[in-house]
């Protein structure tokens, strides 16, 4: 396939405001690709050279490119900054201003050149790239240069997620969704688009069914849902198992063994390779007498003077890419593994929770190093019980419990009863905090004028639509130092129009809109209906708003489409009413 005719078609994703139409459009654009390119389309979609976990970067910031193209161009940066803030979008710019022609290079050829540029490192790197990038401008026209730009810059905005993705691969074959789940399946257990994508097209939907777990490649991870009190968890659940619920990084840890080789990976919620963050647990973990090991975790900062754990805010200073081994040692970790999905070669996604555990404490007498060990585990058979192990987790500083099924299996990437979180939030109005995602902000008055910032809209994601709503407008929850830190945090990501999987009533536009890709931890007094909100809004129904919302934390560890959902929402407002 020639890389025109596939930036072609993303020319008309970017134009199409319908997910339907978007969706049958993708599924023809895949219908024609082979399978390598498939795989190249679905990385590309993402605005990425690679899956999510294979943590490649351009590393060429705004001004750096805005050089290139004066460069490339022949015009000064002035003018490219000039029409930067006129168009919002650095991809426009080029789009407008360039004239050449195409010279026919393929889909994959353009992909292998960008791979190169990405891979260049050391001394004069900056330069290379720049070269390197100006070359491939001259070989393409002004559609295809304008996603270039946008790859490499990591703004692609085609205004879709990994979802309507596997929708399309779905209609590919079947001509509607009814594929999706087997496909989503799949991608669950092996959280890499394009090699869903690959094994579709070259084998098929039978390929598809039978994708096992890849070590080294996430599975993504398992959720819990929420209910309000301990009664209402036991009549849910009956007898159960409680965990402690950890303030840390949740991590997945990945090793495998290939002769004298050991790899080992520590993947985040949402499937970043963290291991550089962690060289002392890394090390612990390569010491295990296993072939291959996926389990899962907390890893928390700990104060062995005191027999403590560390609030959050210490816990993350753990996220650096300079100095780690001397912070390792100034902030140790411990690793509390509480779930165990996969050893020396044999899924344990399907085995009952009481199994999987059983074999995960086993597993973890092998650790000679008192950071690692499985999470306390308490057998729960009364509400009093659970009230009383959950106020105990809380005096120590804890979150709160987890709540288990011990028959359950492991569902990847699902959110259900299996598991269910009771956290201290959950005595008040509102059973739980919400994790929103950032959709733009207001300017602000007063003393906030000075900032630039002075409120922000809040978002929820809508699975059905692959939208996010609107729940609430925020302005309180953050010093004067963080509104100035959420500022710089937004303008890496200012659009110049609403986003299209953006749903806002035109009361609620904001002075400035973002990407939607900031995820932050709100604490409500409780969810109320709403006229103006458009999370969960229908013609017969309400929207809903959180009233009185305030900002706790950002959530990092999260994408946004791993934030609070609408359905979510809808269940919130449900259980506090009862």
């Amino acid at each position: 396939m020639k890389f025109k005719e596939c930036m072609q078609y993303f020319q008309n994703l970017e134009q199409e405001p319908s997910r339907t139409a978007m969706t049958k459009i993708l599924a023809e654009l895949l219908n024609q690709a082979c399978a390598r390119d498939a795989k190249i389309i679905a990385y590309f979609s993402m605005g990425s050279l690679f899956a999510a976990y294979q943590d490649i970067q351009f590393n060429i910031a705004q001004k750096n490119m805005i050089a290139i193209l004066a460069e490339f161009l022949n015009v000064a940066e002035s003018t490219i900054q000039g029409h930067a803030r006129t168009k919002g979008d650095l991809g426009l710019v080029i789009f407008e201003m360039w004239q050449g022609e195409d010279q026919g290079l393929t889909l994959h050829e353009i992909y292998e050149l960008l791979v190169d540029v990405a891979k260049i490192s050391g001394t004069g790197s900056s330069e290379k790239k720049a070269k390197a990038i100006i070359k491939i401008l001259r070989q393409v026209d002004a559609v295809s240069a304008k996603f270039i730009v946008r790859i490499v810059t990591k703004t692609m905005r085609l205004g879709f997620s990994d979802m309507t993705f596997l929708d399309a691969l779905s209609w590919m074959l079947s001509g509607s969704k009814k594929l999706t789940p087997q496909i989503e399946h799949a991608y669950n257990i092996c959280a890499d688009l394009g090699l869903v994508a690959y094994t579709l097209k070259n084998g098929g939907i039978s390929a598809i069914a039978n994708m096992d777990i890849h070590v080294g490649i996430p599975i993504l991870p398992a959720a819990a849902e929420r209910l309000k009190s301990p009664q209402a968890i036991i009549d849910k659940l009956g007898d159960c198992v409680a965990q402690p619920k950890l303030d840390g990084f949740r991590v997945q840890v990945h090793l495998k063994r290939s002769g004298t080789k050991t790899d080992v990976h520590f993947f985040s919620r949402n499937m970043l390779d963290m291991s550089d963050m962690f060289p002392d647990l890394k090390q612990a973990i390569s010491h295990l007498p296993v072939k291959s090991l996926i389990c899962e975790g907390e890893a928390i900062g700990y104060d062995e003077a005191t027999d403590t754990f560390l609030p959050f805010q210490e816990t993350v200073k753990r996220k650096r890419k300079h100095d780690i081994e001397q912070v390792s040692q100034q902030l140790p970790l411990r690793l509390y593994l509480f779930d165990l999905l996969y050893l020396d070669g044999e899924s344990f996604l399907d085995k009952a929770h009481k199994q999987r555990r059983k074999e995960l404490v086993e597993l973890c007498k092998l650790f000679k190093d008192v950071e690692i060990k499985a999470i306390e585990e308490k057998h729960i058979y009364t509400a009093q019980q659970l009230q009383e192990y959950f106020l105990t987790c809380i005096a120590v500083g804890l979150e709160g419990l987890v709540v288990k099924r011990e028959d359950a299996v492991y569902q990847p990437g699902k959110r259900n009863f299996n598991w269910i979180k009771l956290k201290r939030e959950s005595q008040g109005e509102l059973i739980d905090t919400v994790d929103g995602v950032i959709l733009g902000y207001y300017v602000g008055r007063g003393k906030r004028a000075h900032f630039g910032i002075g409120a922000f809209l809040l978002g929820v994601y809508d699975e059905d639509t692959d939208q996010f709503k609107t729940v609430a407008k925020v302005g309180t929850g953050l010093t004067d130092a963080g509104w100035k830190d959420l500022k710089k945090r937004c303008e890496l990501l200012i659009v110049k129009q609403q986003p299209k999987n953006v749903m806002c009533a035109k009361e609620l536009f904001v002075d400035v809109w973002i990407k939607p890709e900031i995820v932050c931890e709100i604490l409500s007094e409780e969810i109320t209906l709403s006229p103006m909100h458009t999370a969960g809004r229908t013609e017969a129904h309400l929207g809903y708003g959180l009233r009185f919302p305030r900002f706790v934390k950002y959530r990092d560890d999260k994408s946004a489409q791993q934030a609070t959902t609408v359905k979510e929402l809808k269940e919130l407002y449900r259980n506090q009413k009862k």
